[in-house]
């Protein structure tokens, strides 16, 4: 009888899961559901917060979908997630099971996420440095506890635990107490020593970080914990592996030898390549630098270059123009309006009109923004600004990243994967422009699909399980 791993991707606007056989690593079914779960922002302060109840509700609709004789096979269960953002729970109470083979949310809060702007500029500037080679940035969850504790330090008494959004449903899974977090996504809260796999405990004592909500960590790609009920047919005491970050199980799903390059547009956009095995950071972040070094597996390491600004540029557009057909008095879809957009882009073969797509910043540089620039009476069609932004997109990467910086690290083929690169023609035409070496795309290139191989190649065990429990 076949066995599978179910691998869950909680993505910052869906939630994919699928199950992966085996013996053969191919995928035996998927699913893929819209969370809906922004929460508007009335604050003023920049927040970008989703509701975590409606993420769990997604969650359960999207495993329901498999087919549930499958289901009742699998064998083990990895997840992934947006990565550095941040939710709070209490450790006996996160969550209710008393529904049926499924849990809800419950004594959580929202999820602040990685696109939150709350911690400003000056704030971050009044952090201590981390002992570590990666820079603090707004949206990584130990700024955003820092930020609640000189501006709401109430909010924080009613929690007992804290994790990203993946780690939470770890806990919720195998009815942990605490939080068991892996290097990877400790390493996109800040404050965390890569070389060292640990907390900079003391800096955050110093600057009144309440250390009892540090996670505790494990090396990537370690199980956790069994699952502590049945959950939409998967066995209870399935083992399940602590969650990773979705960046790097989209790396997996799809990096094949060391001569590849991953270019990843979903949300946001991130092009990377592998270090060399004996590659070691620098001992001091380097904020103005657009290249950063991700842990990987293995103690090994990513060069990546993470744009803030992807998949959703393109969304912002069609938001805009959904605006503006609304004050006109015309109503239309997203996905039409998305769709159409594209067809008017594929018109257009060429452009020389210039978009600079950074809305958002970048991490390396916040404040600067977006422009549009070679405007002329023959470039304002829907599909010259279409193609133009989706080149932006592009250019934007590879300014952070240059081709030559891809040449000298051997690169000699560009693997492109994404949410974002799979549904639009015209980014993949403009990556073919951008990138002088092969590209090639990946059937089953994702995070879901990465997570699920990760724990179907592992050797892997239970020893530890009980210090977590």
């Amino acid at each position: 009888m076949s066995s599978f791993i179910l691998g869950v991707d909680v993505g910052t606007t869906s939630v994919k899961a699928v199950l992966l056989e085996t013996e053969s690593k191919t995928v035996a079914a998927s699913q893929s559901v819209p969370t809906n779960s922004e929460i508007a922002d009335s604050s003023g302060i920049h927040a970008k917060e989703q509701d975590t109840g409606q993420i769990i509700d997604s969650l359960n609709t999207c495993i329901s979908k498999l087919p549930r004789e499958l289901l009742q096979q699998v064998c083990r269960i990895g997840l992934c997630g947006q990565m550095h953002g941040i939710l709070f729970w209490k450790g006996k109470s996160g969550c209710d099971w008393s529904n049926g083979d499924f849990f809800t949310a419950q004594d959580s809060s929202q999820l602040i996420t990685w696109q939150d702007g709350r911690c400003s500029k000056d704030f971050l500037s009044s952090l201590p440095q981390p002992d570590s080679h990666l820079s603090v940035a707004t949206g990584f969850g130990c700024a955003t506890v820092l930020w609640y504790m000189k501006h709401r330090p109430e909010f924080l008494m009613d929690f007992t635990v804290a994790g990203t959004i993946h780690d939470y449903i770890v806990s919720m899974l195998c009815s942990l107490n605490g939080c068991v977090m892996t290097n990877q996504n400790a390493a996109s809260w800040g404050f965390f020593n890569t070389l060292t796999n640990e907390w900079n405990t003391d800096i955050l004592k110093g600057a009144g970080f309440p250390v009892q909500l540090l996670p505790q960590c494990v090396p990537s790609g370690s199980l956790v914990g069994r699952s502590s009920s049945v959950w939409h047919g998967v066995p209870a005491g399935t083992p399940v592996g602590a969650a990773l970050g979705d960046f790097q199980c989209s790396v997996y799903s799809c990096m094949r030898t060391r001569t590849d390059a991953v270019l990843n547009i979903s949300t946001s956009a991130q092009l990377t390549f592998a270090m060399p095995v004996d590659f070691r950071p620098p001992d001091s972040p380097q904020p103005s630098s657009s290249i950063s070094y991700f842990p990987y597996f293995d103690s090994t390491y990513l060069a990546v270059a993470a744009s803030l600004n992807g998949g959703n540029v393109l969304a912002t557009l069609v938001q805009m123009l959904i605006g503006w057909m609304r004050d006109l008095g015309v109503e239309q879809s997203d996905d039409c309006l998305y769709e159409k957009i594209i067809e008017c882009a594929l018109k257009q073969e060429t452009c020389d009109l210039k978009v600079c797509p950074t809305i958002l910043g970048e991490r390396n540089s916040p404040l600067s923004l977006g422009h549009v620039t070679n405007i002329s009476t023959s470039n304002l069609s829907l599909g010259h600004v279409t193609r133009a932004l989706c080149h932006g997109i592009l250019s934007n990467l590879t300014t952070m990243m240059p081709t030559e910086c891809l040449q000298q690290a051997g690169v000699r083929r560009i693997v492109g994967s994404g949410s974002a690169l799979a549904r639009n023609e015209v980014l993949r035409q403009e990556v073919g422009k951008v990138f002088p070496m092969q590209v090639v795309y990946r059937q089953d290139a994702d995070s879901a699909v990465g997570v699920a191989r990760v724990f179907c190649d592992s050797p892997l065990s239970l020893n530890n399980i009980s210090s977590f429990q």
